[in-house]
């Protein structure tokens, strides 16, 4: 009993605690103490971390409660291995784009769900310098809110890349939901769209491409930035970069005027917009035309810019007087 005494006071000691009945306190000159008071015994952190519940999480690759289990009736083979067509099926066509084709698709290696996306090779070109952007970027990205590069297969006539499998995006989700998401939703989806942003922009990288459709959505509510072919690496402060990025309705007014000095305010305002899009049903500045009327959307809302409210706004390359617009900020009742 006078040894576990004994023990019981040097651990409090090292620990910069002294004990008093009927617990303990600090000790007013914790710079006596031989070790750290914030210093814990190795010990005491694995009971701590024992006695924490675990909770097991399903994957957002998982196949959702009341769908189609395409596992059943396939044949997996041992000994195929990653990098090769052979290793993947093609289940469903999910989307065509200019330069690639999106297959919802099944590893024969492990038997999870995955989203192939197969580039098509240019006859002078080759492969398309966005496909090499973003496969060298989404290979050092890894984050709960990027989507995840499982594999690249490389063959005389395609390239494909092998994604987590997540079910939708934010603008089929928002489509499904009319008139605004719920408020939960809105907080849930707009915390992890910044989180993954403030995660990229870290990592000196710029989306330059955020909309509704490049944010993917799992069942279970997780949000996966997407898309990664016009994202740039910003290592050096001084470059310049082109001004023809971003979906117009999701472009900020900066760079629609011709900056190409831009930074991370850049994927900022997108998240901006998307977040309006959430709660009111609708986009924020839906332009039909050009940058004009694009520009024009802005101003009638937060007003015409000049050299007092925006310092150099007349430098910039696009920029031209036009007629004033009365602020209607008004017609987003829902921000009110």
């Amino acid at each position: 009993m006078k040894t576990l005494r004994q023990a019981a006071a040097e651990t409090l000691s090292r620990l910069g605690l002294t004990q008093r009945h009927p617990g303990y306190k600090e000790l007013t000159e914790v710079a006596e103490s031989p070790r750290s008071p914030f210093v814990c015994e190795p010990r005491l952190y694995h009971t701590l971390q024992a006695q924490k519940p675990s909770r097991h999480r399903s994957r957002s690759n998982s196949i959702p409660i009341g769908c189609k289990n395409y596992t059943q009736g396939h044949q997996w083979r041992s000994g195929l291995q990653f990098g090769t067509a052979a290793s993947y099926l093609n289940l469903e066509k999910l989307g065509e784009g200019s330069y690639s084709t999106v297959y919802k698709g099944i590893s024969r290696i492990n038997g999870n769900l995955v989203a192939l996306k197969v580039i098509k090779m240019q006859e002078e070109e080759g492969v398309p310098f966005t496909a090499i952007r973003e496969a060298s970027l989404l290979k050092g990205l890894k984050h709960s809110n990027i989507v995840l590069l499982h594999d690249i297969i490389h063959t005389q006539e395609t390239l494909t890349f092998v994604f987590e499998y997540v079910q939708t995006d934010l603008a089929q989700y928002m489509t499904q939901h009319p008139g605004g998401l719920h408020t939960h939703n809105v907080k849930l989806f707009l915390f992890q769209l910044l989180r993954g942003l403030a995660y990229i922009h870290h990592c000196h990288i710029l989306h330059r491409d955020l909309k509704p459709q490049n944010l993917l959505i799992s069942c279970v509510g997780e949000l996966k930035l997407a898309d990664f072919g016009l994202a740039r690496a910003k290592s050096v402060p001084s470059q310049t970069y082109s001004s023809q990025v971003v979906t117009l309705w999701y472009r900020p007014p900066d760079v629609l005027l011709g900056a190409t000095d831009y930074s991370t305010a850049l994927d900022i305002w997108g998240a901006g917009c998307i977040f309006i899009e959430m709660v009111e049903g609708c986009p924020a500045f839906p332009g039909v035309s050009d940058i004009m009327e694009q520009l024009q959307r802005i101003w009638a809302v937060l007003g015409l810019p000049t050299e007092e409210s925006w310092p150099g706004v007349t430098a910039l390359p696009n920029y031209r007087t036009g007629k004033p617009f009365n602020n209607q900020s008004s017609m987003w009742k829902d921000l009110s």
